[in-house]
């Protein structure tokens, strides 16, 4: 043997940054640069794209600054996005009902407004099985639209629960994009990369594409674990104000900065919008 150390080699799989600017429940008193706005929407675009982000994930509000799902709401914002980024960014819509809507409702606004892209709770959308028929009804459609949808699961029993619905054959994907959260909106939240373990110990394996958002001023250190792990990675306003230091981020676009640093420190490279598009084509292939 020479003695020479192997040299390094980075992972070779890039991953994703998606921002949530947003969500459907903080306001400008929570932070002055949180983006409502199309007009501030596309401007977070435009500065989250140069950070690094692939993805956006939009909510959308009303007059009064309150949740809203409405398809002509969410066109408008979408075309404020394209026109800051053009194709740069997957634009994702939520579904998330904020106790609002109905299911029935949730999945309406998605037809009308016929996405890029779309994130679904479970638990929201088929919460008993009785609502299964329904959901699976509703993805089908997606597949038949090309249209992605992203699994939002709050619990690992939740991915115990879709990954049985997959190996079952009813989830009209081969695999499907899920995100798993870490967290909850409750007061002082704070996810730590350890809350991860549980999601991965069981039927991740049936998840060809998962992501990772967390709660509190460790959403960093815990979607960079979930990178390492071969996951990919959403920050932003939604899920958190701190940087990695725990001082208030300026606006997303540094969240997202600070989250390419810490990937890029570990030989991690950055996936662009058109390599996600090609990941989630080719699960829907």
């Amino acid at each position: 043997m020479s003695g020479v150390p192997h040299a390094y080699q980075p992972d070779p799989r890039p991953v994703a940054i998606a921002v949530a600017p947003n969500g459907g429940r903080r306001t400008k008193a929570d932070h002055p640069a949180l983006p409502l706005t199309p007009a501030e929407l596309a401007e977070t675009a435009f500065a989250c794209r140069e950070a690094g982000a692939a993805m956006i994930h939009l909510h959308v509000r009303d007059r009064q600054g309150a949740h809203l799902l409405d398809a002509q709401a969410y066109r408008h914002a979408t075309d404020a996005v394209r026109g800051a980024v053009g194709n740069d960014l997957i634009v994702q819509v939520t579904s998330e009902a904020l106790g609002a809507y109905t299911p029935a409702q949730q999945m309406q606004v998605v037809r009308e407004t016929r996405p890029e892209a779309v994130s679904l709770a479970l638990r929201e959308l088929a919460g008993e099985p009785a609502d299964e028929a329904e959901f699976l009804r509703f993805l089908a459609w997606l597949a038949r639209e090309r249209i992605t949808p992203q699994i939002i699961l709050y619990a690992p029993e939740e991915a115990t629960r879709l990954a049985g619905l997959m190996r079952r054959g009813l989830v009209p994907f081969e695999t499907v994009p899920v995100l798993f959260v870490l967290g909850r909106y409750v007061p002082g939240q704070r996810s730590t990369p350890r809350d991860l373990l549980p999601f991965l110990d069981g039927p991740a394996d049936r998840f060809a594409h998962w992501m990772l958002c967390a709660f509190g001023p460790r959403e960093t250190a815990c979607v960079t674990a979930a990178a390492l792990m071969g996951g990919h990675a959403r920050v932003g306003f939604e899920n958190n104000l701190q940087l990695p230091d725990g001082t208030v981020a300026a606006d997303n676009a540094a969240i997202v900065r600070a989250t390419a640093r810490a990937l890029e420190a570990c030989g991690v490279p950055l996936a662009s919008a058109g390599q996600l598009r090609d990941l989630w084509a080719a699960l829907q292939a």
